[in-house]
């Protein structure tokens, strides 16, 4: 069992920085695979980024790519998302995702998600 808990979301004018964590419980931690994942208001929830267990490789959708970084720190049990030059379209509920197998881009690749936090860039 994993529990995730983020934070680091709030208000960010366009062109700002905001920086996500998201804090795992579970000594396996350093075994899953993460995710990011973001819903805006009427939309459904998308994939952002994510991050293996093995070599930190990471993985990005297009529209976020050279803007945010995804690292962890499997010491901490905790993985960053770091987000620059945010976009008015970058605002949604950003949720955190632990996946036990495959790194992957969908959904239902993960086990385990986070209760999610509010990133707004006003424009």
């Amino acid at each position: 069992q994993v529990q995730l808990v983020e934070s680091g979301g709030g208000l960010v004018q366009t062109g700002g920085s905001l920086r996500l964590s998201c804090a795992a419980s579970g000594r396996t931690f350093s075994t899953y695979n993460m995710g990011w994942f973001r819903q805006a208001p009427g939309k459904e929830r998308e994939f952002v980024a994510a991050i293996t267990w093995i070599e930190s490789r990471t993985y990005y959708t297009d529209s976020v790519k050279g803007r945010f970084t995804l690292s962890r720190d499997n010491a901490k049990n905790t993985v960053y998302l770091q987000m620059n030059s945010l976009k008015a379209e970058d605002t949604a509920v950003y949720y955190c995702a632990a996946s036990s197998g495959v790194v992957g881009s969908r959904l239902r690749d993960y086990d385990y998600w986070g209760q999610g936090t509010q990133v707004t860039v006003s424009s």
